[in-house]
């Protein structure tokens, strides 16, 4: 596997991961029921998820970027380049993603 490979996937990984997690409904929201009148059955008590725009979806990618930005000045100043440079490999991938589209 190319070096190159391993660094898409992880970052896909990582970004389709925070996207998942902004669709899902807060505690709050959900409905809140007592044992009796919880439904029964398998699936009975999903939820469904939040409808992301596209705006949405770009939103969270740029965090992640930034996100991956700033660990990686932070990575710098604590000695660790290699990492540092990993994590610029993915927001430039990221943002490569992003102006692609």
């Amino acid at each position: 596997m190319k070096a190159r490979d391993r660094v898409a996937v992880a970052v896909l990984r990582s970004t389709l991961a925070a996207i998942e997690n902004a669709e899902a409904i807060a505690p709050a929201e959900a409905p809140g029921l007592s044992i009796e009148q919880s439904p029964l059955g398998v699936g009975a008590a999903e939820a469904e998820r939040r409808a992301l725009s596209p705006g949405d979806v770009e939103r969270i990618v740029r965090d992640e970027v930034k996100d991956r930005e700033d660990a990686a000045a932070d990575y710098d100043r604590a000695g660790h380049a290699e990492r540092a440079g990993q994590l610029r490999d993915e927001a430039r991938f990221l943002d490569a993603f992003l102006t692609a589209s």
